[in-house]
C-alpha cells in the first residue's frame, strides 16, 4: 500500500502500546490523511503498555479512543488471570512454523482480536473511515490463531456485510502491513519511519514503570528482532 493510493482515506489502528501496534500506527501516518488510534483497558495483566499507548498517540498527534472491555472476569488466559503464570520464552521452538495448531500458548486471550476488531469496526464506520489497520503477523505470530491471514479475511468478509457502510457499498478492508514481515523487517520499518522503539512496551508481564521481563515469548521474539536488524535494542529491562 502506499500513499497515492490511501492519501485522500481515513484509517482506524489498533494500537496496544507494544512493538508491532507502533509500526502501524506510523505506517498508516503515512499512508492515510487521518488516523483514528484504537486501545483498550481490558483487564490486563499490567498496564504499562496502555500507558505506553497514550504517550504514543501523543506525540504522534492522532486521535486516541481507549475502550474498556473487562476480559479479566472471563479468565482463560495468562494476561488476564493473575493465577496463571506467564511462562518463559521456549528459545527452541519454531515460531515460523505458523502451521502448527496444536501448541496455543496460555497468553492467548479468547476472542481478543475479534472483540478489538468488532470496535475498530464501530469506529471506523463512526469516523468514516475506509481501513482498520492491525499488527497481526503470519510469521512469528507465536501460535494465536486469530492472527492468521485466513481469519483476517473472513473478519472482512463480515464486516462488509453487517455494516451499514459495507451495505451501502463504501467497501471496507483490513489493512495488515506487517503480516509476512520477520521482526526484524518490522524493525528496519518502523526505524525507517521515525518510531521510537524506547517509547514501546510488548512485555507479557512488564512493572509499574514499563520494563520488561526479558524472559517471556514477546521479549524473546522483540530481542531476537533488533539482533537479526543489527540495530540497538532499547528496551529497558527490569
Amino acid at each position: 500500500m502506499n500513499i497515492s493510493t490511501h492519501s485522500s482515506q481515513n484509517a482506524v489502528v489498533l494500537l496496544s502500546g507494544g512493538l508491532d501496534s507502533v509500526t502501524c500506527l506510523y505506517w498508516a501516518k503515512a499512508n492515510f490523511t487521518k488516523v483514528t488510534a484504537v486501545s483498550f483497558d481490558y483487564g490486563q495483566r499490567h498496564n504499562s503498555e496502555l500507558t505506553s499507548a497514550k504517550n504514543i498517540a501523543k506525540i504522534a498527534k492522532v486521535d486516541h479512543r481507549v475502550i474498556a472491555i473487562d476480559l479479566a472476569q472471563l479468565g482463560g488466559s495468562a494476561l488476564t488471570d493473575q493465577s496463571i503464570n506467564v511462562p518463559d520464552a521456549d528459545k527452541t521452538a519454531d515460531f515460523s512454523d505458523n502451521q502448527n495448531n496444536d501448541n496455543i500458548p496460555v497468553t492467548y486471550v479468547p476472542a481478543r482480536n475479534t472483540i478489538f476488531l468488532s470496535h475498530a469496526l464501530a469506529v471506523a464506520e463512526v469516523t468514516q473511515a475506509n481501513t482498520i489497520v492491525i499488527g497481526v503477523n503470519a510469521v512469528d505470530y507465536s501460535g494465536y490463531p486469530d492472527c492468521r491471514p485466513e481469519y483476517i479475511d473472513a473478519f472482512a468478509k463480515m464486516a462488509n456485510l453487517a455494516t451499514k457502510v459495507g451495505v451501502m457499498g463504501n467497501h471496507l478492508t483490513i489493512a495488515t502491513p506487517l503480516l509476512h514481515l520477520s521482526k526484524a523487517d518490522i524493525i528496519r520499518l518502523g526505524v525507517s519511519l521515525g518510531v521510537d522503539y524506547s517509547l514501546t512496551v510488548s512485555c507479557y508481564q512488564a512493572d509499574s514503570e514499563g520494563r520488561a521481563c526479558g524472559n517471556c515469548d514477546s521479549c524473546y521474539l522483540r530481542q531476537q528482532g533488533f539482533l537479526q536488524a543489527e540495530i540497538d535494542d532499547p528496551t529497558r529491562y527490569q
